[in-house]
């Protein structure tokens, strides 16, 4: 018996964190009580220092269980499953053609603004301002396709 006791003492001393903090004892204005390790603020009404010598435990949370799914959920057969991925998959690839399509297009524009120089941007500033819209649409269409292609892979 003594032995397991001390065991089962070992066990819990070393699942359980201790930390020495001054610990605040806070009621707000609304009567809502609070504990915390933060200073109050100098001035700061309804908080009292609880015990400098008291230590903290901290326990950790348990790891949740898987749950089993419940028999009456329900399910869908291999082969169904597989023809929706497959569905998914081509409607993900027709979109992805489609992004590239887009971004094709948008590089073409943004390599013909950007070969362009009107009279009234001899500041380069101007320039900037004036092409950065372009640059923003070839971004945003290759941000899409990265997207894409890492929805397409996560299909099994």
């Amino acid at each position: 018996m003594n032995f397991s006791r001390g065991l089962v003492l070992l066990l819990f001393g070393t699942v359980v964190g201790v930390a020495h903090a001054d610990v605040y004892k806070c009621v707000d204005e609304n009567g809502r009580l609070t504990y915390t390790n933060d200073k109050p603020i100098p001035g700061q009404k309804g908080c009292v220092l609880l015990s400098r010598d008291q230590a903290v435990t901290s326990v950790p949370m348990p790891k949740k269980s898987a749950t089993p799914t419940p028999p009456s959920f329900p399910r869908v057969d291999d082969s169904t499953q597989r023809s929706r991925d497959n569905d998914r998959r081509k409607i993900l690839e027709q979109e992805l053609a489609s992004e590239q399509a887009l971004l094709d297009d948008a590089q073409k524009e943004l390599a013909a603004q950007e070969a362009v120089r009107n009279g009234d941007e001899k500041n380069y500033q101007k320039f900037l301002d004036r092409v950065q819209p372009f640059r923003d649409k070839v971004k945003q269409h290759e941000t899409n396709i990265a997207k894409l292609k890492t929805e397409i892979n996560n299909i099994r």
